[in-house]
């Protein structure tokens, strides 16, 4: 039986990154992957997404060259070829990801792997069944699309975001249950392509984790672009027996019945901790999460988990994040615990949102006094050269102290903005701080500075 030092199970961002790291410290380490190295995030989620939703950006770009003094006529879509592409750019990840385990010596075990007492794991694949051993070994096995009974997928009229990415035929009508990243993503992507898209959501507003004022604008632009939005709304009950899908919605109006070629369910994910060996081992599950510490320690003593197993944020910036303090905190280097409070959330449709903190309801809502300033790209130099004038960005302070509570974006390339709110406030930067710091001019990023500037009526350019 092969002995390491530390055996990662799952190789996805959380995985990989943990492995990488664990190799840099000198750990003899392996990971364990049953289908392709970069798990779901770099396969089927964040990586190809990105690929389809630029494909998007960039038809729309097309189709509005006039804007722009240019002219390009006939302006159409190979759907088939924009899947293809996605495909393509997943695929090279992954490759990529192959030979950052070679390069760092990591033992790639090809199989579905399952931990087992007295430090051990079991790996079965087509050649058979193979036991390892391990002084450390990391859960990182992630999630996948979680299905609602009411709800139930049968990958064809009613999909998840994996069937959503690699569609043969792109349909006319679609029906997006759930208002997330995934789903508006996926909204923007279709609704781009020139389907006809509905989005359904259960809360009063899309994308409801963001701040209200970011869900309203990125609700009228959807509906500008002329996607229908359904909020306070469930759906109920599905017909797939005809030739589409008949989806019955229950509003505060009634019920309504829609129908599309394709329903796609995205409606969070559920946890990928079944079969994986957590109950002979007896570590403890909470709510489909798997308990740890500080520094992802579970309850029995050499077995950790990371990422979306686990109760903080299922992103994959946090699972890499986490896997890395872990496999430190386990080389005995002296760690900070991760301050889930300070993470951002980015969602990439057009106009992208990116946000981090605590919104304006959060704030009032802990009882501090607080300063808001918001400045609209409309008044940005560069946003209005470059048609680009959807969106803001707003940002809160703590009135006495000047803490930087929270910063909300949602606009032309803010998923590439937000750094600066996570550093400033990793670093507790004041707004006076952030006045000071010369922004260059025409940028969008200027927006920030402005709207702290707004924040403490010293706003300029309003």
């Amino acid at each position: 039986m092969s002995k390491f030092d530390i055996i990662v199970l799952g190789s996805g961002p959380g995985g990989y990154v943990t492995a990488i790291r664990a190799s840099q410290l000198g750990f003899k380490t392996a990971i364990i992957e049953k289908e392709s190295l970069g798990g779901i995030c770099l396969n089927w989620g964040c990586i190809p997404t990105k690929a389809l939703l630029k494909s998007a950006q960039v038809f729309e770009y097309l189709k509005h060259a006039g804007d722009y003094g240019l002219s390009a006529d006939n302006v159409e879509h190979d759907f088939g070829a924009v899947v293809k592409r996605s495909r393509g750019v997943a695929d090279g990840m992954s490759k990529g990801v192959q030979f950052l385990m070679k390069k760092n010596k990591i033992e790639v075990l090809n199989g579905f792997g399952k931990v087992k007492p007295g430090k051990k794991v079991e790996v079965k694949s087509d050649n058979g069944t193979t036991e390892y051993s391990a002084d450390h070994i990391i859960i990182a096995t992630g999630a996948r699309s979680r299905v609602l009974p009411n709800l139930p997928q049968d990958g064809k009229k009613v999909i998840g975001y994996r069937e959503a990415m690699s569609l043969e035929k792109q349909p006319k009508k679609m029906i997006v249950v759930g208002s997330g990243a995934i789903g508006i993503e996926f909204a923007y992507f279709y609704n781009s392509m020139g389907t006809e898209v509905t989005v359904v959501e259960y809360m009063p507003n899309i994308v409801p984790v963001e701040d209200e004022d970011v869900s309203k604008q990125l609700e009228r632009s959807f509906k500008k672009n002329g996607v229908k939005i359904m909020t306070s709304a469930e759906v109920t009950k599905v017909d797939t027996s005809g030739d589409g899908v008949k989806a019955t919605v229950k509003t505060s109006k009634g019920e309504e019945v829609l129908e599309a070629d394709i329903l796609l369910s995205a409606v969070g994910i559920k946890t990928n901790t079944e079969n994986i060996g957590l109950e002979d081992v007896g570590i403890a599950v909470d709510r489909d999460k798997i308990l740890v510490n500080d520094y992802y320690q579970t309850n029995i003593p050499g077995y950790y988990a990371i990422g979306d197993v686990t109760p903080g944020q299922a992103l994959a910036h946090v699972a890499s994040a986490e896997g890395i303090l872990c496999v430190e905190k386990i080389a005995g280097m002296h760690v900070e615990a991760l301050d889930y409070g300070n993470i951002p959330g980015c969602t990439y449709c057009t106009p992208e949102v990116a946000s981090v903190g605590l919104t304006e309801k959060q704030a009032k809502e802990k009882g501090y006094e607080i300063k808001v300033g918001k400045f609209p790209f409309s008044a940005s130099g560069k946003a209005k050269a470059s048609g680009n004038a959807d969106g803001f960005v707003k940002v809160i302070f703590d009135a006495k102290y000047g803490e930087w509570l929270g910063c909300h974006m949602i606009g032309a390339g803010v998923t590439d903005m937000i750094a600066e709110a996570v550093v400033a406030r990793k670093l507790e930067t004041t707004g006076h701080e952030i006045l000071k710091a010369v922004h260059p001019h025409p940028t969008m990023s200027e927006a920030v500075m402005e709207a702290v500037a707004d924040a403490y009526d010293e706003v300029i350019h309003l």
